[in-house]
This record gives C-alpha cells, sequence and structure tokens, in this order.
C-alpha cells in the first residue's frame, strides 16, 4: 500500500505542480487548461476506477493512475491559484532587471506559491489515500484496501477495525511528513 501510494501520489503531484505552473504563468495554457481543469475535477475519482482497470489492466498500472489522477487537480487548482496570488510587482521588478523566464519562475513564483502547493500536498495526499483504499478494495490481492474487504466479507470486526486504525495511523504519518516538509520550506513565515 504505501508504495502504491508513494508512486500514485508523486506522479500525481509533480505532473500537477507543472501543469499549475504553466496554467499561473502562461495565457494559452490558461485558457485551455482551466476549463478542463474545472471540468474534470467535478468528477469524483472513485466513479473512474472501473475504467482505469479497463484502460491500465488488473495490476498495479490502474492503481497508479487512479491515485495519480485524484492527486493532480487539487495540485494544479492550488498552484495556479497560489501563482495568482503573488504580487504583480515582484514580477515586474525581476523583468526590470532584465531576468530571464526561468528565472522569474524559479526565484519569485515558485517560492511564491509554495505555501498553496504545500497545502495542495495535505489535501491530495488525503485524496490518495482513500482511492487507494478504493482502488485495493476492487483489485488488489494485497495491501490495506485488501486486507479490509477481506476482514468485513469474513465478519471479523476487530480486524476490520485495526485496519482502520493503520489507515489512520497512515494519514497522521503523511501529514506529518508534509508538515516537516512545510517547516523546513516554509521556515521564513
Amino acid at each position: 500500500s504505501l508504495s502504491r501510494l508513494a508512486i500514485g501520489w508523486s506522479l500525481g503531484v509533480s505532473t500537477g505542480v507543472l501543469a499549475g505552473l504553466a496554467i499561473g504563468t502562461a495565457t494559452l495554457p490558461r485558457s485551455f487548461g482551466a476549463p478542463w481543469v474545472a471540468a474534470v475535477s467535478a468528477i469524483p475519482k472513485i466513479a473512474l476506477l472501473p475504467l482505469f482497470i479497463i484502460w491500465f489492466g488488473i495490476g498495479e498500472g490502474s492503481k497508479y493512475a487512479t491515485i495519480s489522477f485524484g492527486a493532480f487537480f487539487p495540485t494544479v487548482i492550488n498552484t495556479y491559484g497560489g501563482v495568482d496570488n503573488i504580487q504583480e510587482n515582484l514580477i515586474r521588478m525581476g523583468q526590470s532587471f532584465n531576468l530571464k523566464r526561468s528565472t522569474i519562475i524559479l526565484n519569485i513564483i515558485l517560492p511564491g506559491a509554495l505555501p498553496a502547493i504545500l497545502s495542495a500536498f495535505r489535501i491530495s495526499a488525503s485524496i490518495g489515500i482513500i482511492l487507494l483504499v478504493a482502488a485495493e478494495m476492487v483489485s488488489a490481492e494485497f495491501g490495506i484496501g485488501a486486507y479490509i474487504i477481506e476482514q468485513q466479507n469474513l465478519f471479523q470486526l476487530d480486524r476490520l477495525m485495526a485496519g482502520v486504525v493503520i489507515l489512520m495511523i497512515l494519514g497522521l504519518s503523511v501529514h506529518g511528513l508534509i508538515g516537516l516538509i512545510e517547516r523546513r520550506l516554509l521556515h521564513w513565515r
């Protein structure tokens, strides 16, 4: 379960940050990307699980795709929202010093949007855990979700509750890890 969550979540947030920066910093991606993100983000990601199983098979690919798809949208939305909240005069000051676009993005826009991006990490991690359990309940032999559904079928309520407690510990651990990253990267706040 941990490797599925790590791989799927990492794929989702990394592509989400890149897409969010593109939508937030360029006119063409914003005009095409923002409406698509708004439309597709409204779809419950669990509803797409059968489609991902058809496309990627019953193996690990469908689980990674489900988790990354769920992590992608909150990351995109928060990232370009964070970029939009950066003061325009900071960007204009960088332009007045003839800084390259990449330098402005790396040294002004990315640090300014970092609090929103880390907030997206928290949201997408929670969504990733939910989708991990759903994907494992549907199409896995091993993992927390498969364990919970097996115990439910056997009417072993004490073991089912143990699986739920494991999920709570996983959620607390992931949020604690993101909190550590937040304190390190945002120590200036």
